[in-house]
């Protein structure tokens, strides 16, 4: 997958790809390879690949998305049925796809406010919960739209990353494109966040994190299982929401916290600025569009598009805003519409009212919150005490109140200056410094470090993914400390479990069917009380193992539903006792955290 493409709706490579005959689907992978290797040249809503010296691939893109079939042409003598097509579409980044139009004009008024992506903006307000009677069920066509989901998906997750080629991607697209049509929004969106990881996977993207395509691949089966079953909230939960609702919220005096870079593997990149009224509820700003490592850059010193303000991003994290006629989204997101003014104002030091109030609030209220639903921003006051060289990386080591802490970089972009800063950062060991960073939920205390004070000046801050910091701005002396070594194993021995889980993701289920004897973890895991989690390391081998064969001793095809169920209860499982760890790390209590270990049948049932 390259950003140099335009974002293309998943309905439109599901159809190339199904135009293609079955000798070029064999060939379509090797394809993409071929195709991402060639230069793309940008002349305003089109983009030109050249395959060689005579043919060319065209995609017209105007409003930056392509999002017809015939958007995309080829010079070659096999267009319009040719691999070229396909394989530009499989390259290029997923597009968020446009709901079916609604009749009713204050929906389409909302609508219009803007559906850029906004990544990890976690919601700072409680969506309306206003549904369906509780004996509402899904209707007969989301029922079978989310079993199309769930088979592709369980396909995907059959293969693996690492098997999961182009024809498999296209097969979850077409599926997400059948469920946005019957209604699912939230299958919708699940289904092409478990293919853009997959793309980047198979793309070695240095933003790749194969938890979040396990999480993404749980997200999608678990919605696909559970939806057919549901009734009342439940189903509207289930079905999500095509549309953030925009809603008036009079005037608003808000207050600069810090700006983020974002760069999605999507092809979306640009910048979130956070700002805080005098209640401490959370609002963002955000100008995110097609776009690669230079537009989330460049975007923090572009205008905010509030208003008539002139303020940039770089500028709103440092002052203020006064707003009139605002409308914000349930996730505190402001509106940019017609009747929305804003001007400039003061803004306030982190220690200063009203933003003071957000560092008063206890560490373990704030992980509560963000395991029960809410924001999952942190706002901490930190010593820094060294570093710790883990896989991926060196992290900060910190006190909180007594509490260790794990402090890592929130992208690992070279483009972005996230790391580069840390690396300073951790030379101002014993700094007592006020951090926002954003939930890891890990047994041990970690988050992602965003923005930090400055460690010499506490009237200013750092946001680490748009500013540099120098050696200058480091205290006199201040020398980094060598890095520690990381426990080489957790206190819960969880990680049995999760390694799997992860594997089928990475590998297939072929990984687990040739893995070697897991008696022994399975063993220790009910010798330390994880009775359940041995149960269903067991159950996943089972599964993985499971392949019939015919009277002639040929293998049958595998039963792709029942390893994707093995999976995904493990899965359900595994992050439901990673979030009681969490919080129990934290000294957080929150409501919905099992207070005792979920039996095997309960994930079942569940």
């Amino acid at each position: 997958m390259t950003p140099d493409l335009p974002p293309v709706a998943p309905s439109v490579t599901a159809e190339l790809v199904e135009a293609l005959s079955p000798r070029l689907r064999k060939r379509l992978d090797a394809g993409v390879t071929k195709l991402v290797a060639r230069p793309a040249v940008r002349e305003g809503d089109t983009v030109r690949i050249a395959v060689d010296d005579e043919t060319d691939v065209v995609l017209h893109a105007p409003g930056g998305t392509v999002t017809g079939a015939d958007a995309i042409r080829c010079g070659c003598l096999l267009a319009p049925d040719c691999l070229h097509r396909a394989a530009a579409a499989s390259a290029a980044p997923v597009a968020d796809e446009a709901p079916p139009p609604s009749p009713a004009p204050a929906e389409a008024a909302e609508a219009r406010e803007g559906t850029e992506p906004v990544p990890g903006t976690g919601p700072a307000a409680q969506p309306d919960r206003t549904g369906p009677a509780e004996t509402e069920t899904a209707t007969a066509e989301q029922r079978a739209a989310a079993r199309t989901v769930r088979d592709a998906a369980a396909a995907v997750l059959e293969a693996g990353a690492d098997g999961a080629g182009a024809v498999l991607q296209a097969g979850l697209l077409h599926a997400a494109h059948t469920a946005r049509l019957a209604g699912l929004p939230r299958a919708s969106a699940a289904a092409v966040s478990v293919v853009t990881g997959v793309r980047a996977a198979r793309s070695a993207d240095p933003g790749y994190r194969l938890a979040d395509l396990a999480g993404a691949l749980a997200d999608v089966l678990g919605v696909a299982h559970r939806l057919p079953h549901a009734t009342g909230p439940d189903l509207t939960e289930l079905r999500g929401t095509a549309r953030q609702p925009y809603r008036p919220d009079g005037s608003l005096r808000l207050y600069g916290l810090f700006s983020e870079p974002v760069l999605t593997a999507t092809g979306y990149a640009g910048a979130v600025t956070w700002t805080a009224d005098a209640d401490g509820r959370l609002y963002t700003v955000s100008d995110v569009a097609p776009g690669g490592p230079a537009r989330a850059t460049g975007a923090a010193d572009r205008a905010v598009r509030i208003g008539d303000t002139a303020l940039t991003h770089r500028e709103l994290s440092r002052a203020g805003l006064a707003v009139s006629g605002a409308t914000v989204s349930p996730t505190g997101r402001l509106g940019a519409g017609a009747g929305v003014r804003a001007v400039r104002a003061s803004g306030a030091a982190w220690h200063d009212e009203p933003l003071d109030r957000l560092w008063a609030v206890p560490a373990a209220e704030q992980v509560a919150r963000a395991l029960s639903g809410g924001q999952d921003l942190l706002f901490l006051e930190v010593t820094l005490t060294g570093t710790v060289r883990e896989t991926t990386g060196d992290c900060l080591l910190a006190d909180c109140a007594g509490l260790p802490l794990r402090l890592a970089t929130a992208h690992d972009d070279p483009s972005l200056p996230h790391r580069d800063n840390l690396r300073l950062l951790a030379a101002a060991r014993g700094s007592r410094l006020r951090i926002v960073a954003r939930l890891v939920p890990e047994p041990l205390p970690r988050a992602l470090l965003l923005a930090v004070e400055h460690p010499t000046d506490p009237a200013a801050r750092v946001d680490l993914g748009l500013d540099r910091l120098r050696h200058a701005d480091l205290p006199a002396g201040a020398v980094a400390p060598p890095a520690e070594a990381a426990p080489t194993a957790d206190e819960v021995p969880l990680h049995l479990l999760r390694r799997r889980v992860h594997q089928a993701v990475s590998g297939g289920r072929r990984v687990l069917a040739s893995a070697g004897s897991v008696s022994g973890d399975a063993v220790r895991l009910r010798r330390l009380g994880l009775a359940t989690a041995g149960d269903l390391l067991d159950d996943l081998h089972a599964a993985a193992a499971d392949r019939s064969r015919d009277a002639f001793g040929r293998l049958l095809p595998a039963d792709t539903d029942h390893f994707a169920r093995a999976w995904l209860a493990a899965a359900v499982y595994t992050d439901a006792v990673e979030r009681a760890l969490c919080a129990g790390g934290w000294g957080a209590a929150t409501t919905g955290t099992p207070s005792s270990e979920p039996s095997s049948a309960t994930l079942a049932r569940g």
